[in-house]
């Protein structure tokens, strides 16, 4: 998502380079750019026009500064707005246990996921317990699906389907959650459309009988400007404390993030990053204006390393790579921890300068296969890749679903990249990694291997 927004902007700022000064003359043209980009991406009109003149009277008559380019200190004035645009300061929940959270949104908008989701993450991040309460006694499946998602999760889960009154079914949950000692309740209620009014008195009804501590709006990023006035509408029923928005991966244009904030004034809370249960995440503004901005967000990709990478497995391969050292069984663990870490995609999107290059369906696909290919061989033959030879070929394709061909490509990938590693180990690495440095002009910018 956002990856148009990311080069459209970048091609109206690389115009300014080689400019000595911001003129009005030289910004015009740039920033016209920037809100096409933005109105392209669903940002709201309004939104769009209030954005560009607070980048415009921020950037006119702005010396240069000798240390940067003036594409580079733009970027830095509309990183600074991005940010404020997307909800600066704390977008935290409150910090109380028991914590009581209601759901609200549109049909569609992910607010049962969500809710697992939310569950996960808290319980993890925060120690809670928490417990699943269905309101949704609308669509067929809601209960069904909540109960599944909270047995997935180790989460207390209540809900009752002879009942029809989400006020009654919220109170005994409320008691249920109580009695199983659970100090964070969730309430999933069913969607509905702002303009219903029937439905929206029914939460008026359920806030007012449970007392919500936060009452977050979960919405869908495809939803574009109508995002907006659903954000609004739902907040003046019964004020929202923060949203939730679903569908981050997606390719929708996404400029309900840069819009919601601002119309409505409720925050931005957390994020759904795709479909996977820990692909769920607190929004961060500065951080999302910097993915924004194709500088990606190593920031978040550090903490998802340190969250999935064993530390102690790491420095073991590592010590492995180094003594040239590693097998297939390794090149499988360290496939397995990769994978923990989410989609290729998402990975590629916090890497600077790589949020507009996607991953397509073939190389996870790919990298599915190896996984195949590796899991049907024998310990042995993952430890000494040599003995694979003939009817092992075969058994191993057969297993794997795949040719033998392809078992063979991967095995002189494999045996590629060990004598790399045994290049680098010896006298040959250093000399190599010499001329390297020499070709790079002194390499100052080369680590040492």
């Amino acid at each position: 998502m956002l990856e148009n927004l990311t080069e459209k902007i970048g091609g109206a700022l690389r115009n300014l380079r080689g400019s000595g000064k911001l003129t009005e003359e030289n910004m015009t043209e740039a920033l016209k750019e920037v809100r096409q980009a933005l109105l392209s991406a669903d940002v709201h009109f309004k939104v769009a026009r209030q954005f560009i003149a607070n980048v415009k009277e921020q950037c006119l008559g702005q010396e240069v500064l000798k240390s940067v380019t003036p594409d580079q200190q733009v970027v830095k004035i509309i990183n600074d707005e991005l940010v404020k645009l997307l909800g600066e300061g704390a977008t935290e929940l409150e910090d109380k246990k028991p914590l009581r959270i209601m759901m609200v949104g549109l049909h569609g908008s992910g607010k049962t996921t969500s809710s697992g989701k939310l569950a996960r993450y808290l319980s993890k991040k925060r120690d809670y317990r928490p417990a699943l309460i269905a309101c949704d006694v609308y669509r067929p499946a809601a209960i069904d699906q909540l109960e599944i998602l909270a047995k997935n999760e180790g989460c207390v889960f209540y809900g009752d389907r002879e009942e029809k009154d989400v006020v009654q079914i919220g109170k005994r949950g409320l008691e249920a959650a109580k009695t199983a000692e659970a100090n964070l309740i969730i309430f999933d209620t069913a969607g509905r459309l702002q303009i219903d009014e029937d439905l929206i008195e029914e939460i008026k009804r359920l806030k007012q009988a449970v007392q919500p501590d936060e009452i977050l709006l979960v919405a869908d990023a495809a939803l574009g400007q109508e995002a907006v006035n659903v954000a609004k509408h739902f907040h003046e029923a019964v004020d929202c404390t923060g949203i939730i928005l679903t569908k981050l991966d997606g390719d929708a244009r996404g400029g309900a993030a840069l819009s919601m904030k601002s119309i409505s004034n409720v925050p931005i809370k957390f994020m759904g990053t795709g479909e996977r249960p820990d692909e769920f995440d607190v929004f961060h503004p500065d951080r999302m204006a910097s993915r924004i901005l194709g500088m990606g967000d190593v920031v978040s990709l550090v903490e998802k390393a340190q969250e999935t990478i064993d530390e102690k497995e790491a420095e073991r391969m590592a010590e492995k790579m180094r003594k040239a050292d590693f097998n297939l069984e390794d090149f499988l663990q360290q496939m397995r921890q990769v994978k923990k870490m989410g989609s290729l995609n998402s990975l590629m999107g916090m890497m600077p300068g790589m949020s507009g290059v996607e991953i397509g369906d073939a190389e996870e696909k790919k990298m599915a296969r190896t996984e195949a290919i590796i899991l049907s061989m024998t310990p042995q033959e993952r430890q000494a890749p040599r003995l694979l030879r003939g009817s092992r070929l075969k058994r191993i394709a057969n297993g794997s679903g795949v040719q033998v061909r392809d078992v063979n490509a991967l095995l002189k990938q494999f045996g590629q990249m060990q004598k790399m590693m045994k290049m680098m180990r010896g006298g040959k690495g250093r000399k190599m990694m010499k001329a390297m440095k020499s070709q790079m002009g002194g390499g100052a910018g080369l680590p040492g291997m």
